[in-house]
């Protein structure tokens, strides 16, 4: 199944346009989250064929989300890409465990975000 709408999760504001308009570039549809609480609501609004996920967030982080997403059965089948500053290899294999299909670090690199979501 062709990916064609993305939920981004990040607390930051300018990140959040970056990526958005990132995507938009590449004719995908786009909504954002601020916080765990905000991308459930986004969820039960709309299934996104793929999320996008910060780690470091006020609240629930990227890693506690991702794993409630990919273990709740209504969303377990939408791939999640970690997106973060945290570029430690242990941050990458914990994230992987939780449930997330890619992992990759800011500054995000464009050509590398359009190659992982093609893979999938």
């Amino acid at each position: 199944m062709p990916i064609q709408k993305v939920l981004i999760v990040d607390d930051s504001k300018t990140e959040l346009m970056f990526l958005t308009e990132l995507l938009q570039k590449q004719g995908l549809q786009v909504r954002t989250a601020e916080n765990g609480e905000e991308a459930f609501r986004r969820l039960a609004e709309e299934k996104p064929d793929l999320i996008l996920m910060d780690v470091v967030m006020p609240g629930q982080n990227g890693f506690q989300l991702t794993r409630s997403i990919s273990r709740d059965p209504q969303y377990a089948d939408v791939p999640i890409i970690m997106c973060t500053s945290k570029s430690q290899e242990t941050d990458r294999v914990w994230g992987l465990r939780q449930g997330a299909r890619g992992y990759i670090t800011k500054p995000v690199d464009p050509a590398e975000l359009k190659a992982k979501i093609a893979a999938l």
